[in-house]
């Protein structure tokens, strides 16, 4: 008893800043680690003596606040700056969304797809990359990550998604580069041991399916990272997908250990994981969130991570109805239940919420309310454009 007591104060948020600041090798045993693929896997996977994920590596009792692509609703998103702004405000984990170039390098983007977040389109050095590509089932036309070296990628500089409801975020387009996994794991290091507490990353295995099939398959590289830096072998990450194999995979390949959890996100009921539809499989997101999908996932994941309106759903006249029973499900099947994504603009709130400043206009009180009106679900974590607004919906 003593043993376990030991082991959920270590993995409390302060007990395990407390090993950080007291030498910070307590989590993990000392390893040889390889130069990647299965042996990077291998130096990862946690051996004798290590603590078991479940007990919340990183976590506490309060909702973990993440970053989804870093300050998005401030900064461009998956930008060092974006990432900076986020800490600054208190997140407890950064995102960054992996996908792969050409010569096999893990960037941050929220997909392939390079339009909506870089510059690429005003570049007549790349005008002959143009092309069309179908992507988790998805038709782009345009230019694609895997088509550009990281020299190339880094020619480009990102620009704010939305402009139109984020014109603050849109004024520092053109500024910063897009940055590697690497680079991330350098900052969100640099920045922990500046601010002096613990960051956690929660990276997404984007479309991997698509990349295996195009020769660039995602997580041996992701293992290989992992595995050469310090701070992703001893500091909490959650890797999620919206895949199920590359989980699998994932699990198998790591196990389970003290600083590593598994989110298996999940999209709206009706779709299939790319993934399964690929393989002509019939396994769709709301089969996965029945009671009996819960437990299958949770045989190999340690989280859940829903649409926000899956947990509770907006009705005709976009309100919110009654909160769904997939959280308690969640639960019951022993999994963390995480959401996705809260945003401060408007038109993202549920009409509860809104207020009367117009469509692209932010509300912050209005998301805050929001986040805590989901909070009463016992939420263990979630997402959000603003961690500021997610800080302060958690610390009141």
């Amino acid at each position: 008893m003593d043993n376990i007591l030991n082991a959920r104060r270590l993995l409390s948020r302060r007990g395990f800043i407390g090993s950080v600041a007291a030498g910070g090798s307590a989590l993990l045993a000392p390893s040889a680690f390889g130069a990647g693929g299965i042996g990077a896997a291998a130096a990862l996977a946690g051996g004798p003596g290590s603590l078991a994920t479940g007990l919340g590596a990183g976590g506490s009792a309060r909702p973990l606040v993440f970053a989804h692509r870093g300050a998005s609703a401030l900064r461009p998103e998956h930008t060092l700056a974006a990432y900076a702004k986020a800490i600054a405000d208190g997140a407890d984990y950064v995102e960054p969304d992996l996908v792969c170039t050409r010569d096999g390098v893990l960037v941050a983007r929220h997909d392939a797809y390079l339009n909506e977040t870089t510059d690429v389109a005003r570049r007549a050095e790349f005008a002959s990359r143009r092309t069309r590509k179908t992507i988790d089932g998805q038709t782009h036309e345009g230019w694609f990550v895997d088509d550009f070296t990281l020299a190339e990628i880094k020619t480009l500089r990102a620009v704010e998604r939305i402009p139109e409801s984020r014109p603050g975020s849109a004024q520092f387009d053109g500024m910063f580069q897009v940055v590697t996994f690497e680079e991330i794991i350098d900052f969100v290091a640099a920045q922990s041991a500046a601010a002096g507490r613990v960051i956690g990353l929660v990276p997404e295995l984007k479309s991997s399916a698509y990349f295996a099939g195009v020769g660039l398959a995602l997580e041996d590289r992701f293992f290989s990272t992992l595995a050469a830096h310090d701070y992703t072998r001893r500091h909490p990450v959650e890797i999620q997908s919206f895949e199920v194999a590359n989980l699998k995979y994932v699990r198998d390949k790591l196990g389970r250990r003290a600083n590593i959890r598994l989110m298996q996100l999940v999209g709206a009921p009706a779709q299939r994981p790319a993934d399964v539809a690929a393989a002509n499989g019939t396994l769709t997101y709301g089969q996965m969130c029945s009671p009996a999908g819960l437990k299958a996932i949770a045989a190999y994941a340690d989280v859940v991570a829903p649409p926000t309106r899956m947990l509770i759903a907006l009705k005709q006249d976009g309100f919110l109805a009654e909160p769904t029973s997939l959280a308690a499900d969640g639960r019951a099947a022993g999994l963390r239940v995480e959401t996705w994504t809260f945003r401060p603009e408007n038109r993202f709130l549920a009409a509860d919420f809104r207020d009367s400043a117009g469509e692209h206009a932010r509300n912050p009180a209005g998301s805050v309310a929001e986040i805590r009106r989901y909070l009463k679900l016992g939420l263990d974590g979630f997402f959000t454009d603003d961690p500021a607004l997610g800080r302060k919906a958690v610390d009141g």
